[in-house]
């Protein structure tokens, strides 16, 4: 598993792990923590996904490969582009390359901000694309090679797209935290948050631990698909709607500071589930209000 040391990696390794698979992590602890996997029994290998020599000795030997490494963060990727695609697609490409040699089942994660410009909601996964930010033309290049690779090589690839994954082991303490994390750190501890625009914009916020099982089942049934897989319920919540759900369940009222809107941020972003619950009918949402209690409970 490459990225297997940061939030989504760290929440399946212990799935993996608890079903007796023997999981090696391929990681550089750029945003991962070591002691993410402390007492999983997880073997973590040190090495960037953008280093081809560290990925073929990382996956050497290994059934299954479910790709979650990557440089994230829209306002990131706008001051350090190169950097953004370097790790993204080029290091997606080093991956796909040693899974052909290997003949790994591949389980790449994509972005749902891959459709960017494009306005219309719910989102399918036939709709164009226009990428606003280099982070999001980089997933879109990754998830191309992806599908060519599955194409061209015959192998068993799943792509699947994230839409804003949330749940414990996300970290709200570096430049680039996630909303949520971030929002209930700063909650816990009495200080302001800031909202970038006017709160307003939706997200279909979708708790990690739905996002494990879709993968551990398409891990067991070494599953594919010919293009990509959005995973989300179609959940429309505002970032309003984040704060006040914290507000409710902390018995506060948080200080908010607002901020100019973001370049690059999409406004909208909603999916429609009718092909992520045909392929995967074991799929279910976590109720937000409950996805929000695991968060502070992690936190705490």
């Amino acid at each position: 598993m490459t990225g297997g040391a940061g939030f989504i990696g760290s929440n399946l390794v212990r799935a993996l792990v608890g079903l007796h698979h023997k999981v090696v992590v391929l990681d550089d602890l750029s945003t991962g923590l070591e002691s993410n996997l402390d007492g999983t029994g997880a073997e973590l290998v040190l090495g960037s996904i953008a280093d081809p020599l560290a990925v073929d000795s990382a996956v050497r030997g290994a059934d299954a490969i479910v790709h979650l490494a990557a440089r994230g963060s829209v306002p990131r990727s706008i001051q350090e582009p190169e950097a953004t695609h370097l790790v993204n697609a080029t290091g997606t490409l080093n991956v796909l390359a040693a899974a052909r040699t290997t003949g790994a089942h591949v389980i790449f994660s994509s972005s749902s901000s891959v459709y960017g410009a494009n306005t219309v909601l719910p989102k399918r996964e036939e709709m164009w694309m226009q990428p606003i930010s280099p982070y999001a033309a980089s997933k879109m290049a990754a998830e191309s090679y992806a599908l060519a690779y599955r194409e061209v090589y015959d192998m068993d690839v799943l792509v699947l797209r994230f839409f804003n994954v949330y749940g414990p082991w996300q970290r709200p303490d570096h430049d680039y935290a996630a909303v949520i994390p971030r929002f209930a750190w700063n909650g816990l501890h009495g200080l302001p948050i800031e909202i970038h625009g006017d709160g307003n914009q939706t997200r279909d916020f979708t708790h990690v631990d739905s996002v494990v099982a879709v993968i551990i089942d398409a891990l067991d049934r070494r599953f594919g698909w010919q293009t990509p897989v959005n995973l989300a319920f179609g959940q429309s919540i505002s970032v309003n709607d984040v704060i006040a759900e914290l507000n409710r369940q902390l018995g506060i009222v948080m200080e908010v500071v607002s901020l100019a809107a973001r370049a690059g941020d999409v406004r909208n972003s909603m999916n429609d589930p009718a092909l992520l619950t045909e392929l995967f009918p074991q799929a279910r949402a976590i109720a937000f209000s409950e996805g929000i209690a695991s968060v502070l409970d992690w936190l705490r």
